[in-house]
């Protein structure tokens, strides 16, 4: 068979299951919604899957997840390995190509594949540590995929063999990313994409663990993180985090915000997922959510005040009790909010910048995320306030008059009180040179001018985490 071609009326399902018969090795490509998917096959097996969204923050997210058995994979790995094979700039589509001659360049190894083959080889992981990591990485690029709507999909022979880690069944694995569909299909409308951020709207006093059925731990992080995130943060299967936070997105205690870019750029799971006919049955998934969707009612005061200590699912099942049992009550969420709201802890944060223009967006951005900001325009100056105020992290600029940043880095590094204190370059220099040079005096990471709100947040919780 003789697999290029350009293709814009096939389902990504059906196309897929077609490359499972192959015998040759074919890369797939799918572009939609200015995301572009690359899924390799040898022989009909998957040896990799990537997307064009943040594939290092993917990346990073399954190699925290894969750490807690894995002790190797430390931050500086995971640093190192951002610093050696993330590119610089984001351009084209990896391996996408829309013009007539497609055919004859072969697409290109991913970067994130790169340095997983190169955790292979420096031994931070053995062969059966990265099959797993790629599994997982290949399942969650394929649940995405398989939300095509709308495409355009290109395939390519590819004229050299990428590193063979592992081979996964086509079958198998798309029956694994469906059925995680159809439990994220179940979770909607409230919930239409694992990208989406909850934010608790009141919490309690004296016990939020009681009150809300939540680990005080995940409230810590409940502002900024998506589910996913979350997820990773908590140790958990994100889409039982999703139904524990369930019953207090529909009563209002905890509201969801949409993903912020260039997550939004997913397909959503509920509003563009077809359930398949072989998952429609009545699961107890299933019967958990259409019992609590069906009455849509909060949890009343009474019943969270008298709650006691509960594994989640057993704090699940009276939850969805207590919705389908209670009649026209609804919380005064104004008035108790006042009443029971108890302080979050509030991050400190030191700036400095010679640019009153950044100072000023670094704090707009941050301060509404509950971190206390200090902002520092003398770098002279810096030192001795940082001392004085002993942040949970350090911004530095590294372009300023007086002191640049490798130079005031190095000299807070010195300081043992601030070994640890997580500290981010920010600059707008681009190079590899200029990383590496933050990183030999003590930079903990690196954000590139201009930023977006969520380029801070992302670095600044990815620390602080």
């Amino acid at each position: 068979m003789n697999n290029f071609g350009t293709f814009t009326k096939l389902s990504p399902l059906s196309l897929l299951r077609h490359l499972s018969n192959s015998s040759e090795s074919t890369c797939l490509q799918a572009l939609s919604n200015s995301v572009s998917w690359s899924v390799y096959l040898e022989q009909g097996r998957i040896t990799y899957a990537t997307h064009s969204v943040e594939p290092f923050d993917r990346l990073e997210r399954h190699l925290r997840r894969l750490s807690h058995h894995v002790p190797s994979i430390i931050g500086e790995v995971r640093v190192q390995l951002r610093l050696m094979f993330e590119p610089d700039t984001k351009s084209q589509p990896v391996g996408y190509h829309n013009n007539t001659h497609a055919q004859s360049i072969p697409p290109p190894l991913p970067p994130e594949y790169q340095a997983i083959c190169w955790l292979v080889s420096e031994r931070y992981l053995h062969s059966t540590q990265a099959a797993i990591l790629i599994q997982e990485l290949v399942k969650e690029v394929l649940e995405s995929y398989l939300l095509i709507k709308q495409g355009t999909f290109t395939l390519q022979n590819s004229h050299y063999r990428v590193p063979t880690i592992c081979k996964l069944d086509v079958e198998k694995i798309v029956e694994r990313c469906q059925k995680k569909l159809h439990n994220w299909h179940l979770l909607g409308p409230q919930i239409s994409s694992p990208y989406q951020r909850p934010y608790l709207l009141i919490k309690a006093t004296k016990n939020p663990k009681k009150i809300s059925g939540i680990d005080p731990q995940l409230t810590e992080w409940m502002k900024g993180f998506s589910l996913r995130h979350l997820s990773v943060i908590m140790n958990q299967d994100e889409v039982e985090l999703a139904k524990i936070l369930y019953p207090h997105i529909l009563d209002g205690t905890i509201l969801l915000h949409e993903p912020d870019p260039p997550f939004d750029q997913l397909p959503k799971t509920f509003t563009d997922f077809v359930k398949a006919s072989s998952y429609v049955t009545q699961s107890a998934d299933t019967k958990f959510v259409d019992s609590a969707l069906a009455s849509n009612r909060t949890i009343s005061k009474e019943n969270s005040a008298t709650s006691t200590k509960k594994t989640p699912i057993s704090s699940q099942k009276e939850q969805v009790k207590d919705l389908t049992t209670s009649n026209n009550k609804k919380i005064e969420y104004e008035a108790e909010a006042l009443a029971t709201e108890t302080p979050r802890k509030v991050y400190k944060v030191i700036s400095v910048d010679d640019s009153p223009t950044i100072l000023k967006e670094i704090s707009r951005f941050l301060e509404d995320e509950n971190f206390s900001v200090v902002t520092i325009n003398d770098p002279l100056k810096a030192v001795m306030s940082i001392i004085r105020y002993k942040p949970d992290l350090i911004l530095l600029d590294l372009n300023m008059d007086g002191m640049d940043g490798y130079e005031l880095c190095r000299i807070v590094r010195n300081n043992s009180m601030f070994k640890k204190t997580p500290i981010i370059m920010v600059t707008g220099n681009k190079g590899l040179i200029d990383r590496v040079k933050a990183r030999l005096v003590g930079a903990s990471g690196y954000l590139t001018k201009p930023f977006t709100r969520a380029d801070l947040l992302k670095i600044v919780f990815t620390h602080l985490a």
